[in-house]
């Protein structure tokens, strides 16, 4: 069942679980026997619901859903203004500072065009936990919170990587000796980026909102593990 954290007479905003498509693409069609989460609202909720913006498939946390086609355009605008603040969180290889900020232009959606893109990040807890992996005896990792000030395709993924802190679990940008350890060590194999609020002034009614939703399970029980 699909997590609702918010609705209106205008937008829908819900819990999108870890490996779930919002929506079916040209780019998925060999998934297209699983169901995407915009099929899942219909079936719950028996009604068409129209994504706002995106979030990659392997990470979880808050989309929004227009309740209207024509209710689309108005809460895009909130995005591409930079006028919806977004924080996520991820789990990153490493010590990473304890904030900053990167400015490092990404591939668009059309691979041969780089756009501008900027990310501000601050560090949240550390962890250092006796297991091996590479030349070192101990493995270190970071709780980080993430702002990014532009919505470039993988931008946040790209963007720890750049740094050399890439996200646990990322299957494309990652540490494949790291994530390889998370899976063998805590039965892991999410990627560890999360969205977790969204705050806003709804176009519609001029209210201020600031949603947000709970960290997955498999954060809390890999965090724990970590902590022990």
């Amino acid at each position: 069942m699909i997590k609702i954290l918010f609705q209106d007479d205008y937008i829908l905003a819900v819990h999108k679980p870890n490996n779930m498509l919002v929506h079916h693409s040209v780019m998925a069609n060999n998934q297209l026997e699983e169901k995407s989460l915009v099929q899942l609202l219909n079936d719950e909720l028996k009604a068409k619901f129209y994504p706002v913006h995106r979030l990659d498939r392997k990470t979880s946390g808050i989309i929004l859903f227009a309740k209207e086609k024509e209710y689309v355009k108005a809460f895009q605008e909130l995005f591409i203004n930079n006028q919806i603040q977004k924080t996520y969180y991820g789990l990153v290889r490493g010590f990473i500072p304890e904030e900053g900020k990167i400015d490092s232009p990404v591939k668009g959606r059309d691979a041969n065009v780089h756009k501008e893109a900027l990310t501000y990040y601050k560090r949240i807890k550390t962890f250092e936990v006796p297991i091996k992996v590479g030349p070192y005896e101990t493995s270190r990792y970071s709780l980080v919170e993430l702002q990014p000030k532009t919505g470039r395709l993988h931008q946040l993924r790209i963007h720890m990587n750049k740094i050399s802190h890439p996200l646990i679990g990322d299957p494309k940008y990652g540490d494949r000796f790291h994530n390889r350890m998370f899976e063998e060590k805590f039965q892991n194999q999410a990627m560890f980026l999360h969205a977790k609020t969204l705050a806003f002034v709804h176009p519609f009614t001029e209210v201020k909102h600031s949603l947000e939703t709970d960290f997955p399970e498999n954060w809390k029980l890999v965090i724990q593990k970590l902590k022990d």
